[in-house]
């Protein structure tokens, strides 16, 4: 799979992506930082990559504007989650959720998909 890690995404999921011989480009490190979201959702989607973003815009940019995207993976455990953590939620949706990652469900306007409720801890009925 292809992936983009924005730069509010845990940017030690790379590594550990790229380890799972995932092709995995950065912003910050491969694009210039501090770039508007619709311009990282648009190189995504030129790139065929699947965002990954703990930036809760990106919910209402994709049901609001709804411009075309790859997918779009809202991950969000906190910000004092260990890393182990972290890593077992990303392989569990890697492992289990793989042909779910370009599906995202709005509810209440934002994300609720069950990939979504994974990743924040929550599994959904």
């Amino acid at each position: 799979m292809r992936f983009l890690l924005d730069e509010s995404a845990d940017a030690r999921f790379c590594p550990y992506l790229m380890d799972l011989d995932h092709d995995v480009t950065r912003l910050v490190t491969d694009y210039p930082a501090g770039l508007p979201d619709p311009q990282v959702l648009a190189i995504a989607h030129r790139e065929d990559r699947i965002l990954i973003t703990n930036d809760r815009d990106f919910g209402e940019l994709v049901f609001v504007r709804r411009p075309p995207h790859a997918g779009v993976v809202l991950f969000r455990l906190g910000d004092y989650v260990e890393l182990a953590t972290k890593l077992a939620r990303l392989a569990l949706v890697l492992s289990d959720y793989a042909d779910q990652l370009e599906v995202v469900r709005p509810a209440n306007g934002l994300d609720a998909s069950p990939l979504t409720q994974l990743c924040r801890g929550h599994r959904s009925p």
